[in-house]
């Protein structure tokens, strides 16, 4: 089972179960993938979480959990209706706005917290990710870089990956 964030065209956030990316497709075509806010069947997947999972418990083998999204900070207050279409759009964060600062933040606390509990592996991460997935690595969180393609690679064989955010000091 993959699990995919998924966002509606009217920007609200939700999560659905599919067997496989395929199987998402084949839902959105038909249009049965629709947001529980609005109703909307427009849909499109949004970022995912930096998960690699397997059968094995990391508790059993007494290892810190991964890290939950109830441990994450909590996101920013959506804007009203008036202010902007969607919180993360570059036309929304005019400098200086306290959203944009705020948004800033609880990105840049999600990342610290994934990297504090999280392996960096390289450019070596499409490889070990799948060795962990696969039962021939020890189970853990792990972080690094790879390709688009080999990013897309993973998902389609149920292996949960997610862009790790860019922050604006990350370009300087």
């Amino acid at each position: 089972m993959i699990k995919y964030t998924l966002v509606c065209d009217a920007k609200h956030g939700f999560e659905g179960w599919f067997r496989n990316s395929d199987d998402f497709d084949s839902q959105r075509a038909r249009h049965l993938v629709t947001c529980p806010v609005c109703g909307s069947a427009k849909v499109e997947k949004g970022l995912m979480a930096p998960a690699v999972s397997t059968a094995r418990s990391k508790e059993a083998r007494g290892l810190a959990p991964p890290v939950q999204p109830q441990d994450l900070p909590e996101p920013a207050t959506p804007p009203t209706p008036k202010s902007v279409d969607t919180p993360l759009q570059p036309s929304a964060l005019l400098p200086g706005d306290v959203r944009q600062k705020e948004l800033v933040e609880a990105f840049r606390q999600a990342r610290a917290r994934i990297i504090e509990n999280s392996e960096n592996v390289g450019t070596g991460f499409a490889d070990e990710a799948r060795k962990i997935h696969y039962g021939e690595a020890e189970e853990r969180s792990i972080y690094g870089e790879t390709t688009p393609k080999d990013a897309v690679d993973l998902i389609e064989e149920g292996i949960s990956v997610m862009p790790l955010p860019e922050l604006p000091e990350d370009k300087n």
